[in-house]
């Protein structure tokens, strides 16, 4: 060991350069998204980088010191119910496949929305999804669980370092947005807003309504760290499961599924296998019984005016002889 240290001494090579840079530009990228380009030909997992990601998740074991009020039990559902819809019904649906219009503040106010999901930002979103379906279930798919398994196609690639970069080929349409670039460049500033929020509101709810058992401590935990990693976990099962588990209505080229417990609780989008037979509607659950939340709250809003030309799935496709079985 000792001969070791002497030779690596002794050697006139010099030291990596690439080392401290590397560590602190993944220390940047923790709130400036474009603090360099990432190796978009790596899959190495970016350990520095994902600190906060992972400390998400241990963060939710403060529910065994913070209790739990029925305060922050609907606070938690109700972030994420809102999230999930921001997620479903626009990185999704309407960033990622046009599937409906609105006007500009709409579009932005439910981007940051999405955001506080801390999914990334609506760009880096919809240009990893617009992949997907460009090259469903083969080697350039990065998360088909075809490939490479439950645990990469889940988590895995989010983590990495080509999951990191955004392909901007597949969003000319959404560059055009400088508030929509910027949100994605600081992807972190909402969800840090929203849990100095939830602490804020917790405290002053245990000041003012002590009747209702809450504090900032247990709606910091419950409101943001709990309900953001069972959003994200649902919100990823898409890819992990339903492609693996599930039924065929259509023959599609990939391996999509329709799965009715996912279609729950992501709000429709376990009705995959209809999506991928035809993405651009705005509606996932193509029978009456197949539950999809995400088109109900659509059409919500386009009777209030604030979307409009939702695309309808045809309706050659919800007849009984174009199930392949």
């Amino acid at each position: 060991m000792v001969c070791a240290m002497n030779d690596s001494m002794a050697s006139d090579k010099p030291a990596n350069p690439h080392t401290a840079s590397a560590v602190w530009r993944s220390l940047r990228r923790w709130f400036d998204a474009d603090s360099g380009e990432p190796d978009a030909a790596s899959d190495a997992i970016d350990w520095l980088r994902i600190v906060p990601f992972v400390a998400m998740h241990l963060a939710c074991l403060g529910v065994l010191w913070v209790g739990y009020s029925t305060t922050a039990l609907v606070v938690a559902a109700a972030l994420y119910a809102a999230r999930m819809f921001a997620i479903t019904g626009f990185y999704h649906r309407y960033f990622s496949h046009k599937a409906f219009r609105t006007s500009r503040p709409i579009q932005f106010a439910f981007a940051v929305i999405g955001a506080a999901s801390v999914q990334r930002g609506p760009l880096w979103w919809a240009a990893h999804h617009r992949n997907h379906h460009r090259h469903s279930d083969t080697k350039s798919d990065i998360h088909s669980p075809l490939n490479r398994g439950f645990w990469w196609s889940h988590v895995g690639w989010f983590l990495s370092r080509r999951g990191f970069a955004t392909d901007q080929q597949r969003i000319p349409d959404l560059l055009r947005f400088p508030e929509l670039r910027w949100l994605d460049r600081f992807d972190l500033l909402v969800p840090l807003l929203l849990a100095i929020a939830l602490y804020a509101l917790g405290s002053v709810l245990a000041s003012t309504v002590p009747q209702l058992g809450t504090s900032g401590p247990q709606l910091l935990v419950w409101g943001f760290f709990v309900s953001t990693v069972v959003l994200f976990h649902a919100t990823v099962s898409i890819n992990s499961l339903a492609h693996r588990w599930g039924s065929r209505r259509f023959a599609t080229r990939d391996n999509s599924r329709n799965n009715a417990l996912l279609a729950l609780l992501t709000f429709g989008e376990g009705w995959h296998n209809n999506h991928h037979h035809f993405p651009g509607s705005a509606r996932q659950g193509f029978r009456w019984w197949e539950i999809d939340l995400t088109y109900y709250g659509l059409c919500v809003l386009a009777a209030i005016g604030l979307v409009w030309d939702l695309k309808p799935s045809p309706a050659q496709l919800q007849t009984p002889h174009h199930k392949a079985g």
